[in-house]
């Protein structure tokens, strides 16, 4: 049987559920990059040269030319800018909100302390196609004049950052107050004692504490509200107001659609979602490790 080296060159025999382990995980981690490398292949050959040849061939030229003409013809810019006046609000109204549950669920005890976080979690198991006829008249009904462009409720960001907010607060509200039941409930009674309202158990005392699961659950916010294509699709009927994801079919034709820029500008929008995660990897990781050593 073959052997590696171990430490202080003991030699540790290598066994078969580990080789098959290691083969699975690579094999797992081809197949989930095959289509990003099979877009970036794409996106780098012009379209003549696939037109010809075919996408299973060797590329005789590689160019970013479709990357500069995604970014140009998609007025990309434009749209990156309406996620951003999307996910930013959303991001921190349903952390501030589902914070501002998990404390009072998990701090304090009362009847339907239980039934008030199975409500919150209770909507993440709706559908969401299930409300839209209901929602999207909705939406047209609720009347903004002077608030948003639309004088509605529909066809606005306002009306975004809402549904997200809705959807999104009751998964977080669970995690936070998972995380926030894990706190010494010493901290809290101490501060009671020397006179500390409500607020400010909240807001200086445990909420500091839950940096970690915040960061983390701020990441995941980040990617999914960027990556939203549904509800953007539902309630955004103008183009000029459209977020990203959206966005990217003006780079379709009505009678032609060049698939190499459609996947360069697939991949331009996937930038600002690897940012938010390399910038927060490390309290992601934390804030998915938390519990894992203790008792």
């Amino acid at each position: 049987m073959s052997t590696l080296s171990g430490p202080r060159g003991q030699r540790t025999p290598i066994r078969p559920a580990r080789v098959l382990l290691h083969t699975f995980l690579v094999v797992t981690a081809l197949a989930w990059l095959a289509p990003l490398l099979w877009a970036l292949l794409a996106a780098m050959r012009p379209y003549a040269e696939t037109s010809a040849k075919g996408y299973v061939s060797w590329p005789d030229k590689l160019t970013l030319d479709n990357f500069t003409n995604a970014f140009q013809q998609s007025d990309m810019l434009h749209y990156f800018g309406n996620t951003l006046l999307i996910a930013v609000p959303a991001v921190l109204l349903t952390l501030l909100l589902s914070s501002m549950v998990a404390f009072y669920v998990s701090r304090f005890d009362f009847r339907l302390n239980l039934f008030l976080l199975l409500v919150f979690t209770a909507g993440n198991l709706l559908p969401q196609q299930v409300i839209i006829t209901p929602l999207y008249r909705l939406y047209l009904l609720i009347d903004l004049p002077g608030i948003t462009m639309s004088g509605k409720l529909y066809d606005s960001a306002l009306g975004l950052v809402l549904i997200h907010v809705a959807f999104q607060s009751g998964f977080c509200a669970f995690v936070l107050s998972n995380y926030m039941r894990s706190l010494p409930h010493e901290l809290t009674e101490a501060a009671l004692v020397d006179g500390a309202s409500v607020w400010r158990l909240y807001w200086q005392i445990v909420l500091p504490l839950c940096k970690p699961a915040m960061a983390a659950l701020a990441t995941l916010l980040s990617i999914w509200i960027y990556n939203d294509f549904f509800w953007a699709i539902v309630l955004i009927s103008t183009g000029e107001n459209m977020p990203i994801t959206s966005a990217l079919n003006n780079l379709s034709g009505q009678y032609f659609t060049d698939p190499n820029l459609v996947a360069a500008g697939a991949l331009l929008t996937a930038i600002p979602t690897l940012i938010v995660y390399f910038a927060l990897q490390r309290q992601f990781v934390s804030g998915l490790t938390l519990g894992a050593n203790k008792g």
